[in-house]
């Protein structure tokens, strides 16, 4: 995780947590903030909805300026999701992102914003729906190939300077196929960290990565459904923060992350998820 957090408003009310959360987040780790205020009405000329991005900027101002934290704005006219996009690209850190307020309507036709903003976004991700703070439980989903390594350590480094506990969990899918992998896979899914395939060592590595950063951690198991079984620890854990790997980038191997385990998680929890693409090396 650089020390830039780029966080966005567009005006709509549901950002702010996204914004306290930047704020926290900053003040933890040491990093520096750019706030950019999107006007999607100066198109429209909507004076209303100006006065309201406005006000916003303010309290966050105020916020950032009260935590003593480096912060600047920037405001840029246009559609949230095309702005934010162009901005990450040009800000080596993280992209905080908060719902955008969008219709019901518009979402059923195109979908979520985050769906598409995760897309078009290559550096890493914090979506913040809801600010679950103080950040003392994290749970870090390890799908065993290695691609959510760069996240991971994000969410470590985050994690130990807040002192988090981690879970870090293995979601074996059903599985049919008759290959050596996918045999360990369906023999020993609740003890996979002490096999000696790849799974196994991505597991012992995300585990002893973590408590090398000084964290309280552990490895749980399950089974089935990727995204339900996901979902259901989320609510069993009562975790503060997910952490995933993301499905983009990952060229032809793309088509293993069956419905776009990140965004369905996304989509569907209450609290923040922090994501990233593989880079090898990590972050």
């Amino acid at each position: 995780m650089k020390n830039v957090i780029l966080i966005s408003t567009n005006g709509f009310e549901g950002t702010w947590p996204a914004i306290e959360y930047s704020a926290w987040a900053a003040q933890t780790i040491g990093a520096d903030i750019l706030l950019l205020g999107v006007s999607e009405s100066a198109a429209e000329g909507s004076n209303a909805k100006q006065s309201e991005l406005e006000g916003l900027l303010d309290r966050a101002a105020a916020l950032f300026a009260a935590r003593g934290l480096r912060h600047s704005i920037d405001r840029q006219a246009g559609r949230c999701e095309e702005v934010v996009t162009r901005a990450a690209q040009q800000v080596d850190g993280i992209t905080v992102l908060g719902p955008l307020g969008r219709p019901l309507l518009q979402r059923l036709l195109v979908g979520r914003s985050i769906r598409n903003l995760l897309e078009a976004i290559p550096t890493p991700v914090l979506y913040v729906p809801h600010a679950c703070l103080p950040l003392q439980k994290m749970l870090i989903c390890l799908g065993g190939l290695g691609y959510e390594i760069t996240a991971e350590h994000l969410a470590l480094r985050l994690g130990a300077a807040a002192g988090a506990a981690a879970t870090l969990l293995h979601v074996a899918p059903p599985v049919d196929l008759d290959y050596p992998t996918a045999r360990v896979e369906r023999e020993h899914w609740r003890d996979l960290e002490s096999t000696d395939g790849l799974l196994g060592r991505n597991l012992r590595a995300g585990l002893a990565a973590a408590r090398t950063a000084g964290m309280t951690a552990s490895i749980k198991a399950r089974q089935g459904n990727i995204v339900e079984q996901i979902l259901v620890e989320m609510k069993d854990g009562n975790y503060d923060l997910i952490c995933m790997g993301s499905p983009y980038g990952f060229g032809g191997l793309r088509h293993l992350y069956e419905a776009r385990v990140t965004d369905e998680v996304a989509e569907q929890t209450r609290c923040p998820v922090l994501t990233a693409r593989y880079e090898p090396g990590g972050a």
